[in-house]
């Protein structure tokens, strides 16, 4: 495991770090047995930088992102490790108002298809109130102020959507406002599900500008939960690759982009669709995404997947390892694959 603690802060020796994951193991109780979502995971989430966590459905992602926020809930719970804020402590220790201080002050979050998680029922403009209220915020004004600010830059009329019911907007301007919510009590840290997932792409690419935008102008420390590798590429700092619950692949953005190391983050990359040059380059990730009743309890999770699999990928899973400065990956069969 000393290995693992080997992160990608260690990419910059001056970068300070904003979220410290320890161990994290999370597992969900079902009808056949306990299975775990998330397998002994460590890892550092670097100041005012944008991480990207990515992965394919069952990889353990979106766990993660709420294990983040100590909001695993039944039939889910965390049996082992911690996840320390600087300044706030191990935030699974939270609990009642210190915990519902933590989430929106601290951590702004847009949950996958937050466009569905609005009340029906109020205004928009008031669902904000309410948010700040709860979290005792003192100058309702000022907080309608900021709404109308963010409202300008995703490119929305406030008078507009701040008057209007959820149902009289589209999808994607509730996607939007989604990401508005989570930012208007200026939060240091700011966890993104899936934030484009409603969008058309012209739109996608202008919310991604005004995320950077705002992740440069407030100094904040951006997660970015996602399966698109464009979005990846186009707005982190540092990536992280998961599989079947385990960190397999992390690395500065550009780097593991441009040498992926492990098997898994090449198929991924190999299969995205082109535009231009030989078509028949992209070809698909063989075999099924994960699945917690079927992963393996002892060996490499990937390994049913795996072309480079070799007798010890049965045995033993393997850690994560330095193979550059700031590049770790968890692989027995790391040195063949740079062909």
């Amino acid at each position: 495991m000393g290995a693992d603690l080997k992160v990608i802060g260690n990419a910059d020796q001056d970068a300070q770090v904003e979220c410290q994951i320890r161990d994290l193991t999370v597992t969900f109780t079902t009808d056949s047995g306990e299975f775990p979502a998330l397998n002994h995971v460590n890892l550092d989430i670097i100041k005012s930088k944008i991480t990207a966590i990515v992965g394919e459905s069952g990889s353990g992602k979106s766990t993660l992102g709420l294990a983040i926020l100590n909001g695993v809930a039944f039939p889910g719970k965390v049996t082992e490790g911690s996840v320390d804020f600087a300044e706030h402590g191990n935030v699974l220790k939270l609990r009642g108002k210190a915990l519902r201080h933590f989430r929106g002050p601290v951590v702004g979050t847009v949950f996958q298809a937050s466009q569905n998680a609005m009340n029906p029922l109020a205004r928009v403009g008031k669902q904000i109130l309410d948010l700040g209220r709860s979290h005792h915020y003192k100058d309702p004004r000022k907080l309608l102020h900021e709404a109308e600010n963010l409202a300008r830059r995703m490119a929305m009329d406030p008078s507009r959507v701040l008057t209007a019911y959820p149902h009289q907007l589209s999808g994607g301007m509730r996607q939007r406002m989604g990401i508005i919510m989570a930012l208007v009590l200026k939060p240091k840290v700011l966890l993104l599900d899936e934030p484009t997932t409603a969008l058309d792409l012209l739109t996608q690419s202008a919310v991604l500008e005004i995320i950077r935008s705002i992740h440069r102008e407030r100094h904040l420390t951006t997660i970015l939960i996602t399966h698109d590798m464009g979005v990846v590429a186009e707005i982190s700092d540092y990536i992280v690759v998961m599989y079947a619950g385990r960190v397999v692949e992390q690395g500065s953005t550009h780097e593991t982009l441009r040498d992926p190391r492990h098997p898994y983050t090449r198929a991924i990359l190999r299969a995205i669709p082109r535009l231009t040059g030989d078509l028949n380059r992209a070809r698909p990730l063989e075999g099924s995404p994960p699945d917690l009743t079927q992963i393996p309890a002892t060996g490499c999770v990937f390994r049913s997947r795996c072309s480079y699999r070799v007798p010890q990928c049965d045995l033993v899973a393997p850690i994560l390892e330095s193979v550059d400065t700031g590049h770790f990956v968890a692989c027995h069969q790391e040195g063949l694959i740079r062909d």
